[in-house]
């Protein structure tokens, strides 16, 4: 006989790999080995997958069946510690008054991975490579090798001393969500990646907590969201870090910049270093709030978007166009990586949170030729305390009457925006394949065209010639003329791509990056939203304190809040972007025929005097 367990309380699944559980229903367990407070088996709908070892107590019976393989087998037996016998976990009023007491005086022994997996949660941005290669090398004067970032999980676990006392700036405010969800408030002493069994612990209402992601490598989880939402950040929020949304006509929005600045990008030049050993690009940056030029290369763009990527994780950061190992000195390759940064930084200087960013103004303002200063700007956006969970405690949302958030309708309106992202993706992919390939025909194909017609009238006009009449040679001029007027309009093709369909292109690859975005946006914004319909479920079976439930459910309330408003940004600059650029694109069509038109106007004209 396979070994068994019975349930003892209802158990129901929220991610993938898991399986729900009824009270009293006896399951068929793959493994009497745990992983990490967990069971794997077969429940009896037939379903196989995990669910909390503390939730079930297993039938100690003769196993004259071998058990079902394991798919966790390979979990190495030492990783985990096991916890508690679940019979522990009956609840007081099942037991008798000694057990009940003894039981209550006696808590349940921490594993030493309390905190909850054995492996470290990687900082959020994961998907973000640092740059590779010779464009992007780090080994001139301004590099630092000893200035690496702090991980943001070791940042709301240390705070200076002063804190304890009291002390502290005075324009820095302590905000934390610990109070309620700590691991002194789980009821058993808990880690938090164990769902507590109702009845452990304290008192009915207080024992259940929100359980964590089973998957540790979701954007959910990296981003610091749902250490956020479960009330695990802690910090100080200086006045300067404080992020307002606020409610505007079409709904949240990002405060706007007081000071709106915009940023040129100039004279792409060719500079070596090490005697002339090392070559490379550097662009002028001329910013309109100070008027001072600074030179960046690259690879500070680079060093820029990696930062601001990790920082903001419910911000669409532009992407930067792409690099290049070979031909970066190329002209035509300048050329249009000059206009690449030059959107990217349009769109850094247009947000109202990006361009207030202290990164981003030390990378505009700091002096080329100052070493130091450079050095420490880095340093410091490199140990910013304010990413992970700690960045949403920066966000301040609209409170009031009238202020809150209608939860259903805040997913019903992410949905149909990642409907619409989803659909705009695949028409500019479209449109950048049609614009890609149009473009091509005009430089090689309809060049080569007008000029094979040229070509065949030049032929006529140099046989006509042959006739020495000479009434005859006014005509072979005519003809003449109309051949080279066919050879312009041949390079006019060949050169419009340049005019309209370049540009249009290089909105669309910046517009990409922003779709390629928003699916971990959003994924942090439906994460949320999962944690608070789990709080609601506890307190309707009355398993939480509907304090602990409105906390999470106000915490929900920020990120939606700064979702809201990410998506109503991008929607404002997406018209914007997209009504110029469509504006420019026809005026250069017009242009063009215009063009076309006078060549052949001017070639008409030859013939009136034959």
């Amino acid at each position: 006989m396979a070994l068994r367990a019975r349930a003892l309380y209802d158990f129901r699944s929220e991610n993938p790999g898991e399986i729900s559980l009824r009270e009293h229903e006896v399951l068929s367990l793959c493994s009497e080995r745990d992983i990490e407070g967990w069971l794997e088996g077969v429940n009896s709908r037939g379903d196989r997958g995990l669910f909390p070892a503390s939730y079930v107590q297993v039938l100690r019976a003769p196993a004259a069946e071998p058990l079902p393989p394991a798919r966790y087998a390979n979990v190495p037996a030492g990783g985990f510690e096991p916890l508690p016998p679940p019979a522990a976990f009956k609840p007081a009023a099942q037991q008798p008054p000694a057990a009940a007491a003894a039981a209550a005086a006696e808590p349940f022994p921490l594993p030493p991975a309390a905190s909850g997996y054995p492996f470290p949660a990687a900082p959020y941005g994961g998907a973000y490579q640092p740059s590779q290669g010779s464009d992007d090398d780090w080994d001139d004067d301004w590099d630092d090798s000893s200035t690496v970032a702090d991980e943001p999980g070791a940042l709301s676990g240390s705070y200076p001393d002063y804190e304890a006392a009291g002390g502290g700036d005075s324009g820095r405010y302590r905000l934390s969500t610990l109070s309620e969800l700590s691991l002194g408030s789980r009821g058993g002493g808990h880690p938090a990646s164990h769902p507590q069994p109702p009845g452990g612990g304290g008192g009915p209402k207080s024992s259940a907590t929100v359980s964590r992601n089973l998957n540790r490598f979701s954007t959910f989880v990296k981003s610091g969201g749902e250490a956020f939402v479960l009330g695990e950040a802690s910090g100080f929020v200086k006045d300067g870090d404080k992020l307002c949304v606020v409610l505007g006509p079409q709904g949240p929005e990002w405060q706007e910049n007081p000071y709106p600045f915009q940023c040129s990008i100039e004279d792409p030049t060719k500079q070596t270093k090490f005697k002339g050993m090392k070559s490379y690009i550097a662009y002028k940056l001329v910013p309109s709030h100070t008027g001072q030029q600074v030179h960046r290369r690259y690879k500070h763009f680079d060093w820029l978007y990696g930062r601001l990527a990790e920082k903001f994780p419910v911000i669409s950061v532009p992407h930067l166009p792409e690099k290049q190992a070979t031909g970066r000195f190329e002209e035509d390759f300048i050329s249009k990586r000059r206009k690449g940064l030059a959107w990217w930084m349009d769109h850094m200087c247009s947000h109202p949170v990006l361009a207030q960013c202290d990164a981003f103004q030390h990378f505009l303002t700091c002096p080329s030729t100052d070493e130091k200063a450079w050095k420490q700007g880095k340093r410091k956006a490199e140990k910013d305390e304010m990413v992970g969970a700690n960045f949403f405690l920066t966000i301040s949302v609209p409170t009031g009457p009238g202020a809150s958030l209608d939860l259903q309708e805040v997913e019903s309106q992410v949905d149909s925006f990642k409907a619409f992202t989803k659909k705009m993706d695949e028409s500019a992919l479209q449109l950048n394949h049609t614009a890609n390939e149009f473009a091509r025909k005009q430089v090689t194909g309809f060049k080569k065209e007008y000029q094979k017609v040229g070509h065949s009238f030049k032929c006529l006009s140099q046989a006509f010639e042959l006739d020495q009449q000479a009434f005859s040679a006014s005509l072979n001029q005519a003809i003449a003329f109309t051949a080279d007027a066919y050879d312009a309009i041949g390079d006019l093709f060949a050169d419009q791509p340049r005019q309209d369909l370049d540009p249009v292109m290089d909105l669309l690859a910046l517009y990409q990056g922003h779709l390629a975005n928003f699916p971990d946006i959003i994924h942090v914004q439906k994460g949320a939203l999962t944690k608070v319909k789990e709080s609601k479920r506890h307190v309707e079976e009355g398993k939480m304190e509907l304090q602990k439930a409105e906390g999470i459910q106000e915490r929900c309330n920020i990120i939606s809040f700064a979702t809201l408003a990410e998506i109503n940004h991008f929607h404002k600059i997406r018209v914007r972007d997209f009504k110029s650029q469509m504006q420019h694109f026809l005026q250069q069509q017009i242009l063009f025929f215009q063009k076309v038109t006078q060549k052949l106007e001017e070639a008409l004209h030859k013939y009136d005097s034959v």
